[in-house]
């Protein structure tokens, strides 16, 4: 599935109705070569059923307005790290206690995709959830925590899930910073102004496209069209 056409559904979504895009989740169906929306009532309804699981390739999560905090725009994926790692969790085969992402694995998720809107510009990230666990070790770190119950049982406790998003957080990963330290210096560049800290938000925006390795795309939104950022 090409990247370009899903982040294209995720613009047309948003122009379509973007007062309903702040802090939602939605689910990306593949049918046959189609692609479409799914919102999570409809999700979880059929996948109690065990309906569409299967066919469940993305998750999105788009936020509607960054209220002028312009990191979310420029760094969406760092206010990210649960949803990935949930993520990643459904598509290893586990189920997290909640069901928050319904009660059956999601085998075939592939892409991650966030962003967010400033000002006239709506930025959209997609990235690859295999390429983005492998870069922050989490197969390993699911092992060490897991243990066992890597050949067992596939209901995941919430401490559990903590236990593997502290490990991954607890990395040094983008230019020596750990994520929550590499997010707070870019919110203080962008968002205080703190303007001495130049060298080291380039440093770390680096280090970010190495890990997740983002397909970006950025739109006006008075046009719509694709601009060069």
């Amino acid at each position: 599935m090409d990247e370009y056409q899903i982040v294209e559904l995720m613009k047309d979504w948003f122009r379509k109705d973007h007062r309903r895009w702040y802090y939602v989740r939605y689910y990306v169906l593949l049918n046959g070569n189609r692609i479409s929306i799914v919102l999570p009532p409809s999700f979880h309804e059929s996948n109690r059923q065990g309906q569409i699981s299967d066919r469940i390739i993305g998750s999105v999560y788009v936020f509607g307005m960054t209220v002028g905090q312009i990191t979310s725009f420029e760094f969406p994926m760092f206010s990210n790290s649960m949803e990935i790692m949930e993520l990643y969790v459904y598509k290893r085969g586990y189920i997290s206690v909640d069901q928050l992402h319904g009660r059956y694995p999601l085998p075939n998720l592939k892409y991650f995709i966030s962003g967010g809107r400033h000002e006239n510009s709506l930025a959209i990230e997609l990235v690859d959830l295999d390429v983005v666990a492998n870069n922050l070790n989490l197969p390993k770190i699911m092992s060490s925590v897991l243990g066992s119950k890597l050949f067992g049982q596939n209901n995941m406790e919430r401490d559990e899930l903590y236990k593997i998003k502290d490990q991954v957080l607890s990395q040094k990963l983008f230019a020596g910073h750990t994520w929550k330290d590499a997010k707070q210096i870019v919110y203080q560049y962008f968002d205080e102004n703190k303007r001495d800290l130049s060298k080291e938000v380039f440093k770390i925006s680096v280090a970010y496209q190495q890990v997740f390795r983002p397909y970006r795309v950025v739109y006006n939104t008075k046009t719509w069209q694709p601009v060069l950022m």
